[in-house]
């Protein structure tokens, strides 16, 4: 079994698929007209319905967007905790 080459859509592209379907025309039609996986379809209503926008960052959850926040200010202090380590080592040689 061969996979099916990943393949990138536009945002107008979508966008039109999102009309078909909102101006009654049948999923499955839209899928196989245009030979789309159903799940990228599926996101694609959703991501419009929620947020109006195809982008990922623009459909996180606040939760998910707090979550992102977090790591970067834990990246951060990590990285500023391994400069005074290194500091202290230096300091305490002389």
């Amino acid at each position: 079994m061969t996979r099916r080459k990943r393949r990138e859509y536009t945002q107008d592209f979508k966008r039109q698929m999102v009309m078909l379907y909102k101006n009654g025309k049948p999923t499955s039609e839209i899928i196989l007209e245009y030979d789309l996986t159903a799940s990228a379809f599926h996101k694609w209503v959703k991501q419009d319905t929620n947020s109006r926008s195809f982008k990922e960052h623009d459909n996180l959850t606040e939760d998910q967007k707090e979550i992102i926040e977090l790591k970067k200010r834990l990246k951060y202090a990590e990285m500023e905790n391994d400069i005074l380590k290194q500091a202290a080592l230096i300091m305490g040689r002389k």
